[in-house]
């Protein structure tokens, strides 16, 4: 399996679209800017909703088992999924209890880590996916690459291309509103006719028993409503002690994640309506091992806004794909080690520490210092690349030997100077994405000898 250097590389090759991938994703972020900045009291409200995520991961068994004594209490029917191949089962029990083939699903990047698409295909159900961005890289056969804007990797005139192939619209349209238009006609007849509908949850209520699903298309109410059947999926950390919360949450969801004000549609279930069921999956999937990780445990604070992904200088250059995990960019390169630490050990190293992700982030998780420690454990473990052990124990070397240092830094300045070409080569990873820098005319220390007394 190819790595991150070797996908981005790849992603890099279309220099327009990267362009552009960076320049959109970077949009997206100044109007979170603006939404935050006129919110005198957005700092509280960060605090706020850090700390009650605190409280929600040193009190996580008590406040399941309180929302699963609510929820059964209002009539929903609660399952627990140990890891992502309980959770596809149960999904798979659920749907052939109802003699289904056929099911419509909504945004879920839970569903996502458990692959439970491919799981159903591979069984003979038909899933299709129902928010607009998710049915593109769905036609595409492609996973997300953004956990807001899964399709931000694709331009207008490519899903115009698959609609064609896929919905029949007409060859060479690339009107967004056309093809909105034409999503919703191929999806309408979707929610008419499944008896079964998923969706993902963004926050469950641990004193009422209800669940919300923030959408800003309605088409998880849609699917949700039309269906006999409603299967929910959720990942264990999503719980919040009090309804009174989510005044706190909603507040901050849609200004992270695309600058507005709320999402459009903040839907509660608490009880199924007459003749209806609804099923919630309680997942835990590495999660309770995140949380007896004391350096990392604070990733389970996230709301999955993707606000890291939009600032991050290495994703928006690089692409979601790259990531090769289900939620990439920052959040993704310190939750997908704790899934599986080998697999996953270049990601914590495709990031520049530059700290605007946790600068960003809406409920104070400390990301770029968990990508640093992440690597250190990498390291520590032994799944780093050899090329990282040599550099690391070469650098070690000289820079725990102050007149090795000194004397390595004359030497490549005068090698820079004088034979350039023994650097700027290809053999030089640095080289190959940047401009190396004219070299100083002396060192820091040497300048600092000669004006000090200044």
């Amino acid at each position: 399996m190819k790595n991150h250097p070797e996908l981005a590389e790849q992603f890099n090759t279309d220099e327009a679209r990267v362009n552009w991938h960076d320049e959109t994703l970077w949009w997206v972020r100044t109007k979170r800017d603006r939404m935050s900045h006129a919110l005198p009291e957005w700092e509280q409200l960060r605090e706020s909703a850090s700390q009650i995520k605190n409280n929600v991961l040193s009190n996580l068994s008590d406040y399941l088992i309180q929302f699963e004594s609510n929820a059964k209490a209002n009539g929903i029917i609660v399952h627990w999924a140990a890891d992502a191949n309980e959770h596809n089962a149960i999904v798979l029990s659920l749907l052939r209890q109802q003699g289904a083939t056929q099911m419509v699903k909504s945004k879920s990047m839970l569903t996502e880590e458990c692959h439970l698409n491919e799981y159903l295909e591979q069984n003979n159900i038909d899933v299709v996916d129902s928010d607009l961005g998710e049915r593109v890289v769905q036609l595409a056969k492609e996973p997300p690459s953004h956990i807001v804007l899964p399709c931000i990797h694709k331009k207008k005139e490519e899903i115009g291309e698959l609609f064609h192939e896929h919905l029949g619209t007409p060859k060479g349209n690339a009107d967004p509103q056309f093809l909105t238009h034409a999503a919703r006609l191929h999806l309408r007849e979707k929610f008419l006719t499944r008896k079964v509908a998923l969706t993902g949850v963004n926050f469950a209520i641990a004193d009422t028993g209800e669940f919300v699903v923030c959408t800003n298309e309605g088409n998880a109410d849609m699917g949700a409503h039309l269906a006999d059947v409603h299967i929910a999926s959720m990942g264990i950390e999503k719980i919040i002690p009090q309804r009174k919360h989510l005044g706190v949450f909603l507040r901050i969801l849609a200004r992270s994640a695309t600058g507005q004000p709320v999402t459009t549609y903040s839907s509660h279930f608490k009880k199924p309506r007459e003749g209806k069921a609804i099923h919630i999956i309680l997942v835990d999937n590495g999660r309770s091992i995140h949380l007896g990780r004391p350096d990392f445990r604070n990733a389970l604070k996230c709301i999955r806004c993707g606000a890291c992904m939009n600032t991050c200088p290495v994703y928006r250059r690089s692409g979601g794909h790259s990531y090769h995990t289900a939620i990439a960019g920052p959040i993704g390169s310190i939750l997908a080690p704790n899934l599986d630490m080998k697999k996953y050990a270049d990601l914590p190293f495709a990031s520049t520490l530059c700290g605007s992700c946790s600068n960003v982030c809406p409920v104070k998780i400390d990301i770029h210092d968990q990508l640093f420690k992440w690597r250190q454990v990498i390291v520590k473990e032994g799944y780093a690349t050899s090329g990282k052990k040599v550099g690391m124990k070469v650098m070690n070397s000289v820079l725990s030997h102050p007149s090795l240092y000194r004397t390595s830094g004359k030497i490549g300045r005068w090698i820079m100077n004088h034979f350039p070409s023994v650097v700027n080569n290809k053999l030089n990873p640095w080289f190959r994405q940047r401009e190396m820098p004219e070299p100083p005319k002396e060192s820091f220390r040497e300048w600092y000898q000669k004006n000090k007394k200044r």
